[in-house]
């Protein structure tokens, strides 16, 4: 059935109407969509207005395209957070009624590097904690973090079971982190992270790098978190000045 004209540009229509078909089920999340010859044929539509509509939506991680292969619907995101919420990766899974659980691969002290004298303003001589993690949701990964804390700060004997790096500042080290300065990338796939993380040659990931400070507004946390970008969705509230 093509779709029913309006006032607005042909390919917004045929946006709203893929949508639709997902939202509805007639598309299933990692089904593949028709060809682009039948869907616009369907849908009443020229190729070139179909694939405008189908660029947008792969812009909006609606769908993704394989190539060689087909066009398919992505996976609706676990979970989804206001990115100007300072939430733990662990509250965030929890919130999605899922258990939270971490793999530890690594921890090592190391000499701070000009990048971290930088950030914690700290001195040359300073030792700086590395903590590397994956972190999982009902036993599956979905988060790669690295974690950097200067030494004098992270507490020596850690408690076991805490996986929330927030919780294990505030609780052993009296440290409690209120705010962040956030940084946002995308990025395709990665040789190392993307098959620990067990994702699809064609899934993205979103890269939060953060610096963490205290009541003081000292320095005390940079982590940097790899996420699944079919996985987790971030959100921004924006207010006109």
């Amino acid at each position: 059935m093509s779709i029913k004209s309006d006032n607005r540009h042909l390919y917004l229509q045929v946006i709203d109407r893929l949508k639709q078909d997902i939202e509805e089920g007639r598309y299933k999340e990692r089904e593949k969509l028709p060809s682009e010859f039948d869907l616009a044929k369907h849908l009443g539509v020229s190729r070139a207005t179909l694939r405008e509509a189908l660029r947008i939506l792969e812009e909006e991680n609606v769908i993704i395209r394989r190539h060689g292969v087909g066009t398919f619907v992505n996976a609706k995101p676990l979970f989804t957070s206001g990115i100007e919420q300072l939430n733990s990766v662990t509250n965030m899974i929890k919130q999605a009624g899922m258990k939270p659980g971490t793999i530890f691969l690594s921890s090592s002290t190391q000499g701070a590097t000009e990048e971290d004298i930088r950030r914690f303003s700290c001195s040359p001589e300073e030792e700086i904690v590395l903590i590397e993690r994956v972190r999982t949701a009902n036993g599956d990964p979905v988060v790669y973090c690295i974690d950097k804390v200067p030494e004098h700060i992270f507490p020596d004997n850690l408690p076991r079971g805490e996986e929330s790096i927030f919780n294990i500042l505030e609780e052993m080290a009296n440290r409690r982190i209120t705010y962040a300065v956030t940084q946002i990338e995308p990025l395709g796939y990665h040789e190392k992270i993307s098959p620990i993380l067990e994702c699809e040659p064609e899934t993205a990931l979103l890269v939060l790098k953060q610096m963490h400070f205290d009541e003081t507004d000292e320095p005390i946390l940079f982590s940097v978190n790899y996420f699944r970008a079919d996985k987790f969705s971030f959100q921004v509230l924006r207010k006109r000045v």
